[in-house]
């Protein structure tokens, strides 16, 4: 019997999908009879390649800061300003973008998502003022809000549970990887054309990455006409819901945090030069593409054992979460070789638990609500990290470091706690309409 009381939907546990044989996801094309044949692979590398490229954007003001603050005169809180009002899009877009998404399908979604985002990332380079860098910076969090929410609905659809935080991995690599080439190519561009020039070259590749992916994915045959969609918003009465949205909701903004102010860090507290930013402020999100392989390879060999998903996720999640605990130790280092290496750690251990969130997210939820559940799970992400940034900027301007580097090792902690609290036991759930 399924959960139908008061949710306006009815909720029901359903046995655990039994794995195929690996050859068969391998080689199983993404869309039958498609005119390529397309390997869902494939489909998964362009994912990859369109959230290198977010993050390629994303991380162009946060290289540039020390330029750009000291052009401006800008204190930490002013920057603070600034990066709270791309969090402040990226919040209040997220829900609207997964539901959308879950009615117009990713083919057609994600170049607009694209497009939209890469034309706020040029708007940049017309900035004058704080101001002006914050309705730019919003216009790019809306943008970008829907790109990981169809990314998972995507790999929730093509792979298995057994494969999936594989997939997940794989794909949230991209945010490492563009990332991990942001500082050596931006700062090479400024030094050429100067910090504006940043904004606005690596805006080009989004508009390039649309012609592949309109040519060669394919969105799943509609539903047929008798099938009713589940009702979305009591969703926010299924306890499953707020335990994904919670485990986000403290992970994330740790993740956002080394994103956004990890150059700064290096700079004004380990005396960094902009040469050395570009050489070695990439390694971090190096180890975390390595993070998140791991996580997702952890997760494929525990499955292939027997494990239930349940058990794996909670495994693989929790040894993630202590790993990035080290952060708490960052700010007392010796040296900033150490403190870098420390960095570096935390990294791959918290970029292992969103593999196994992306995973989780799919063991869990159906295709037609999983981009609404995970831009639910955006949202709360967004209102965690539009509090925690303007604390940090107020906190750095006040105090120190310190604080903040303890807070990013207890969060991922208090994210799996989540797990185990509110989601307890990770298996499907069949949602449907009340009837």
């Amino acid at each position: 019997m399924g959960e139908v009381a008061d949710h306006g939907i009815e909720v029901r546990q359903q046995p655990e999908r039994q794995p195929r044989a690996p050859a068969e996801f391998f080689h199983r094309p993404v869309h039958q009879g498609h005119l390529y044949m397309v390997s869902r692979w494939v489909i998964l590398g362009l994912l990859f390649i369109s959230i290198a490229i977010n993050l390629l954007d994303r991380q162009v003001l946060s290289v540039m800061a020390p330029n750009i603050r000291d052009e401006l005169k800008l204190s930490n809180t002013e920057y603070s300003y600034i990066v709270f009002a791309f969090t402040l899009g990226l919040t209040l877009a997220q829900v609207p973008a997964g539901l959308w998404l879950d009615r117009k399908g990713p083919r057609f979604g994600l170049p607009v998502i694209m497009s939209l985002w890469s034309a706020a990332n040029a708007l940049h380079a017309m900035a004058q003022t704080v101001w002006q860098f914050c309705s730019f910076r919003f216009l790019l969090g809306v943008g970008e809000c829907g790109n990981y929410s169809a990314g998972v609905k995507v790999i929730g659809r093509l792979f298995p549970a057994e494969e999936r935080a594989l997939a997940g991995g794989l794909f949230n690599s991209g945010t490492v990887i563009g990332a991990l080439v942001a500082p050596p190519i931006l700062v090479a561009i400024s030094q050429a054309w100067g910090w504006r020039m940043t904004f606005v070259l690596p805006s080009l590749l989004g508009l390039v990455w649309i012609v592949p992916w309109v040519i060669l994915f394919r969105d799943a045959a509609p539903a047929a006409p008798s099938a009713r969609k589940p009702d979305f918003w009591p969703l926010l009465r299924v306890r499953q819901v707020w335990g994904v949205m919670m485990m986000r909701a403290l992970a994330g903004p740790v993740v956002h945090f080394y994103w956004y102010w990890l150059p700064e860090y290096l700079k004004r507290e380990r005396h960094f030069s902009m040469e050395l930013i570009g050489a070695l402020a990439g390694l971090p999100f190096l180890f975390a593409g390595l993070g998140n392989i791991f996580g997702g390879v952890l997760a494929a060999r525990l499955m292939k054992r027997g494990w239930s998903a349940d058990r794996t996720r909670k495994t693989a999640f929790g040894l993630g979460a202590a790993l990035a605990g080290v952060s708490i130790l960052v700010p007392l280092a010796p040296d900033r070789t150490t403190a870098l290496g420390l960095i570096c750690i935390a990294a791959f251990g918290l970029a292992s638990t969103v593999a196994n969130h992306i995973g989780t997210l799919g063991d869990i939820f159906p295709p037609a609500v999983l981009a609404g559940v995970t831009g639910l799970t955006g949202l709360a992400e967004g209102v965690v990290n539009m509090i925690l940034t303007l604390a940090t900027g107020a906190v750095v301007d006040r105090f120190s470091y310190l604080p903040v580097f303890v807070a990013a090792g207890l969060l991922p902690g208090l994210a799996a706690s989540a797990l185990f609290i509110l989601v307890r036991k990770v298996e499907p759930l069949e949602i449907g309409s009340k009837t």
